[in-house]
Order: structure tokens, then C-alpha cells, then sequence
């Protein structure tokens, strides 16, 4: 199958990885560090079972691009209404297009950009760009995809390249419950650099989480989602599976790059202001990120 993975990212190149080693004929579509080693050198997999670099395609834009038979889209939510627009004239009808994005709104702006139908996709991975065209895998994988004709077809395509993947029911609910996983350790561990386990060993932290949830899971039933009662459970259990995994956003707070907090903590601050629900501890946590990242531009511009 002809892949074309836009955003080769920590998440792009796993999941575009594993199809590349699984046969798939796969281009990466990203920034030009990447783009250059993968080109030289190809794609480095440094996963749980398997180390290798597999021969692949790249390049910096889409003037090239074979129409694809499936869109890997894994760029930054703020980035979906560009990268989408240069998808334009490059999809067949029958194209398969999966956002593999943060946030819950991504499939709807893609599709309204593109005019071509978006699956959304939930991705639970904990992963890294360790260096130039190199992947690193830290745990995690698993892929839960929203309901459509190509849903089986495609969910059979990543079992086979040994991607765990369920077809959910009802996408928006895990949409939801995923959004609430991020407010709740994305901004605490990129402001104090700190990893999942050390994070809620430190007094208070729980409650700042179990707060944020709170308020989340508030404007998500507010907006019609049906989240679990077992959420909280489950995500104060998270570091204790994932000790050493740092958030995306702590990832792109330490190499100065913009952070999705917008979709994120302040997604959840938006809707609750629409709706009339007080969201306080996630509104200092969008603004907590926000703050760090203007140091570092203040320390970047001396």
C-alpha cells in the first residue's frame, strides 16, 4: 500500500515505521533533519523488539507526493488547516485519511480544508525523535479508530505490522477521554521537566490532577460525551505504567518548539466558557505553559 505519513513526527514515524518494515511503500513528509537523514540513511526503528534502519522515502512538502492509497496525519493541531490544505489535489477519492492528531476537533478541520472524509484516531504511544530520522519507542502503541466502510480493512493492515488497534464505538468518548489524559500530565510535566512516576510522588499533585479531570470530564459531559466514571482511576494509575515517559508538550517545551496547549488544557478551557463551567486549574495550567514558553523565547532572543 502506498503510505504518506504528513507530520514525521515521534508518532508519524512509529506508526509509518512499523507499516515501512511490515512492506508498506511509506514517504515521510517533514522537516528538513529528518527529511535528510531518512533520505541518506533511512529511517531509524529503535523499538522494544526491533533496531534497524529501513529504506525510505522523504521530502519537505507535498510537490512530489504519489497520491496515496492512506494519510498517516500526525502534525501539530495547530498546523492541521496548512499541512491539509497542501493535501489538496493529491487524494483519490478512495484515499484513506487518519488523523492521528491530539485534541478532538482535528478530523472536522482536516476534513473541512481538504473537503475529503478524515477517520479520527486515538493514539496511545509514548515515543521521541532522538536525533535525525531516528524513532525511539518507550512504551505503549496501541491505535483505537473511529468507525467507518474502510475502519476493518484498515484496523487488519496495523494488526498485521504488529499494531495493537480496536475500532471504538463511540470515537468522540475516547477522543474525550484521551484530551483529559493530556490536561492532566501534559502541562505539569513540561513546566517542571519532570517524568510521570517522580511527578505524583510530590505532595499536592494528585489533587491538582484529580481537579483537572474533574473539570474536564465536566465540560465533556456538558458537551454530550459520555466519559467513564473509572477515568480518574485510570489515569492516576497511568505513572505507575508509564514512570519514565515525559509529555509531548514537555518534549516541545525543551526544544523550543510551540506546544499544543491551546488544544489541549485551554481546548477544555474554551468549551467550558461556552458552556458556563468554571475551569480553573486548567486554565493556570494552559497559562502555566504559556508563560515557559515565552521565557524560553525571551532567552533565545539575548
Amino acid at each position: 500500500m502506498q503510505v504518506a505519513v504528513i507530520g514525521a513526527g515521534a508518532v508519524g514515524c512509529y506508526y509509518g515505521g512499523l507499516l515501512l518494515k511490515a512492506g508498506h511503500d511509506v514517504t515521510f513528509i517533514g522537516r528538513q533533519l529528518h527529511v535528510d537523514a531518512i533520505n541518506a540513511h533511512g529511517l531509524l526503528l529503535d523499538t522494544k523488539t526491533f533496531n534497524g534502519r529501513l529504506p525510505a522515502r522523504a521530502a519537505t512538502d507535498t510537490t512530489n507526493l504519489v497520491p496515496p492509497d492512506l494519510v498517516l496525519f500526525c502534525v501539530k493541531s495547530a498546523d492541521t488547516e496548512a499541512a491539509g490544505a497542501s493535501l489538496a489535489g493529491r487524494l483519490r477519492p478512495e484515499t484513506a485519511v487518519l488523523s492521528l492528531q491530539n485534541g478532538v476537533d482535528n478530523a472536522e478541520r482536516l476534513s473541512a480544508v481538504t473537503g475529503h472524509a478524515v477517520i479520527p484516531v486515538v493514539v496511545y504511544v509514548g515515543s521521541e525523535m532522538a536525533g535525525p530520522g531516528h524513532v525511539r519507542h518507550h512504551g505503549g502503541g496501541g491505535l483505537a479508530i473511529g468507525p467507518s466502510a474502510a475502519s476493518e480493512a484498515l484496523a487488519q493492515m496495523f494488526q498485521a505490522a504488529g499494531v495493537n488497534i480496536t475500532i471504538a464505538d463511540d470515537i468522540s468518548k475516547t477522543l474525550w477521554s484521551k484530551l483529559i489524559i493530556n490536561c492532566a500530565f501534559n502541562a505539569l510535566s513540561a513546566v517542571a521537566g519532570i517524568s510521570y512516576g517522580p511527578m505524583l510522588e510530590v505532595e499536592g499533585t494528585r489533587d491538582v490532577v484529580t481537579r483537572v479531570v474533574q473539570e474536564a470530564t465536566a465540560v465533556a459531559r456538558a458537551s454530550g460525551v459520555a466519559i467513564p466514571d473509572d477515568l480518574l482511576a485510570h489515569i492516576l494509575n497511568i505513572p505507575t505504567l508509564m514512570p519514565n515517559q515525559m509529555s509531548s508538550t514537555a518534549q516541545d517545551l525543551a526544544r523550543g518548539k510551540p506546544s499544543e496547549i491551546d488544544f489541549l488544557n485551554g481546548h477544555v478551557v474554551r468549551k467550558g466558557a461556552e458552556l458556563g463551567i468554571a475551569t480553573p486549574t486548567n486554565q493556570a495550567l494552559q497559562l502555566m505553559v504559556k508563560l515557559a514558553e515565552r521565557a524560553k523565547e525571551g532567552r533565545r532572543a539575548d
